[in-house]
Parts: C-alpha cells; sequence; structure tokens
C-alpha cells in the first residue's frame, strides 16, 4: 500500500523540511546547540528536540513522563505545557545523542509512509488528549516543520527553501488565518476590505473583505476601494504570521497605504500561530 494521494504533499514537505534540519545541524559544535532562535524561549537544540518528540507522537510512541521545571517563562498555556514535555525531556542530551535520534526517527517515518494505508480522514491523537484527521495532523506537520526549519536558517545565517513545498503549506495556512486577524483582532469595520500584497519567492495578492456582520473572509480578487493595503516580504510575512519578530522591529520592510490606524491594528495582532 501507498501513502494516499491527498496525503502525499504533506509527508513530502514535511520530509524534506526535516532533511534540511538534519543537514543543518549535522555540522555544528556542541555550544551551537544553544544558540537562541526567533523561536520564542527555544534554542537549536530546543527545536530539533522538539522535531523529534513531534515525529515521535507521529509514530504512536507513548510520551514522556516527565516534571517541567517552574521558571520556564515562555510556557503560558496548557498547549506550550505539552509542546515543551518532548523538549525538556531532551535538554540533557548531547548533540550525538539527538542528531542520532533525528536520523533514527526519520528513518522509522520514512518506513511508516510507505506503509501507510489509511485514509485521509482517519482520527489520530492530536495534543491535550483531542482527535484529528489524519490529513490535518499531515498538514500541520508540514506546516510546523517547514516553520522551524526558518527558524534555524535564520540562527544560523543560512537562508534558504523559501519557496519549497513545505513554504506553500505554510502560505496556505497562515491565508486561512488572516480573516480572524484583520476581523476580530484588528476590530476591522464592517464592509471593509484589506488588501495584502507579498511579494518574494512566495507571492500572492489577497482581499479579506469583512462583512456587515463584521465577519471575515479571504479571497484572491482585487479590491477597488481597500481602507488598508499591506505590501511586504514573504519571509517578513512569514515572520510576523508566526508572532517571531514584532512590526515595530521591520516597519522599513513594511509599506502601508490607507488607514494607518487600522494597519497598526491588523500589524499588532498579525501572529496566527499559538
Amino acid at each position: 500500500m501507498t501513502v494516499h494521494p491527498s496525503l502525499q504533499p504533506y509527508t513530502d514537505a514535511a520530509t524534506h523540511s526535516i532533511e534540511a534540519i538534519a543537514e543543518l545541524v549535522k555540522p555544528l559544535a556542541e555550544g551551537e546547540w544553544n544558540r537562541r532562535t526567533p523561536c520564542p524561549g527555544w534554542s537549536v537544540r530546543d527545536i530539533v528536540s522538539h522535531v523529534i518528540g513531534m515525529e515521535c507522537e507521529m509514530l504512536g510512541d507513548p510520551r514522556p513522563i516527565h516534571t517541567l521545571p517552574r521558571d520556564l517563562y515562555h510556557v503560558q498555556s496548557d498547549f506550550a505545557r505539552y509542546m515543551e514535555m518532548q523538549v525538556d525531556v531532551r535538554r540533557h542530551h548531547t548533540s550525538p545523542e539527538i542528531t542520532a535520534e533525528l536520523e533514527y526517527v526519520l528513518i522509522r517515518r520514512a518506513r511508516q509512509i510507505r506503509n501507510e494505508s489509511r485514509s485521509p480522514e482517519t482520527k489520530v491523537r492530536a495534543p491535550l488528549g483531542a482527535e484529528q484527521t489524519l490529513e490535518t495532523a499531515l498538514n500541520l506537520r508540514a506546516f510546523d516543520v517547514w516553520v522551524h526549519e526558518q527558524d534555524l536558517r535564520a540562527t544560523l545565517g543560512q537562508p534558504g527553501n523559501l519557496d519549497s513545498p513545505g513554504a506553500l503549506i505554510t502560505r496556505d495556512m497562515l491565508l486561512a488565518g488572516l480573516p480572524k486577524v484583520v476581523a476580530k483582532g484588528a476590530g476591522a469595520p464592517a464592509n471593509s476590505a484589506v488588501v495584502f500584497d507579498v511579494h518574494g519567492p512566495v507571492e500572492f495578492l489577497r482581499t479579506v473583505r469583512v462583512d456587515a456582520e463584521g465577519r471575515g473572509s479571504v479571497d484572491g480578487a482585487p479590491s477597488l476601494g481597500p481602507a488598508v493595503t499591506l505590501s511586504l516580504d514573504w519571509e517578513t510575512y512569514v515572520r510576523l504570521a508566526c508572532g517571531r519578530v514584532r512590526h515595530t522591529a521591520v516597519a522599513d520592510r513594511i509599506k502601508v497605504e490607507g488607514d494607518q490606524e487600522l494597519a497598526t491594528a491588523i500589524l499588532g495582532n498579525f501572529a496566527v500561530t499559538p
């Protein structure tokens, strides 16, 4: 059996990013594993540990029994505590141990993918004891590992893969969050429109329209009279949407036209990841 055709893009994208991560960290000296990344609270070691841990969960491995320290300032929610468990349990591991585990988990996942016969609608484990479809799980996985690949590239000064398969999946995931950003987060007025013009390795033009009831929707048609137009490059868009940087720190990379107050509210609520 082979993986369902609709799942193939997700498995291919995730594998591509994890293999890129393995190549990025393989030559690092021990001290480099402790470098801070744009992901709040996490070092290079922590990100790789997270990738390993989530892959182990996709494989069905039991979660570690572990008590988190009380002084992890970046752990502010049950979801963050859930994610931190797989990270903190590996904080004492050496870099050879972590790279070896990453290589082994890649082999195990490749074997699982080759033998995957489940349908996209199959229910699988999700964080905090919830369930999600296999398709949702693999989509989120491809998104997550691509974003963390970019965290590592930013830290190590090795840009790349901004237009890889994972980048396109990430684009779609982030676009799905735009209506909430504009309508709920920024409180854009009813019957208004906001245009996002993104250029670079991944390019797109999208309009978020807020209807008379204040509900937002996104489409690819341009607006003749938008309240705001935001123009920025793809890398900056990702960093903002994933909470890696504040808009004030990258103001020189964002062109704003229209209602400045609304634009500031949108940029201040731009992060869509937990």
